[in-house]
């Protein structure tokens, strides 16, 4: 009786290791396409930040220019709207400072 399983198992074990290495090539060749397609989305993201830190880069730079250009007059121009505001909100008749206890 073992005799007879001697060769079962041989056909079992030729069979088997074929199959396990077929298998194990094909988990392989998943895994670099996983790779290569995780490379690529990286490298896209990589671009698409580039891009939009270079963008926010320019609108820096401009800001920083109208602020460095125009000097003393952006607080003044800031003073004057802050005053046309409050010139606006006292002529509505809406009092600025309004506790809760005026109310009850």
């Amino acid at each position: 009786m073992p005799g007879e399983l001697i060769p079962i198992i041989a056909i079992i074990f030729g069979c088997t290791i074929p199959m396990v290495a077929i298998w194990a090539k094909h988990k392989e060749k998943v895994a670099q396409m996983q790779v290569s397609t995780t490379a690529e989305h990286t490298a896209e993201k990589a671009a698409q930040y580039a891009s939009q830190v270079q963008k926010l880069e320019d609108r820096v730079r401009v800001l920083e220019r109208i602020v460095t250009d125009k000097g003393y007059d952006v607080a003044t121009q800031i003073e004057a709207l802050r005053d046309t505001r409050q010139v606006e909100d006292t002529d509505s008749g809406v009092p600025l400072n309004m506790d809760s206890k005026e109310h009850a």
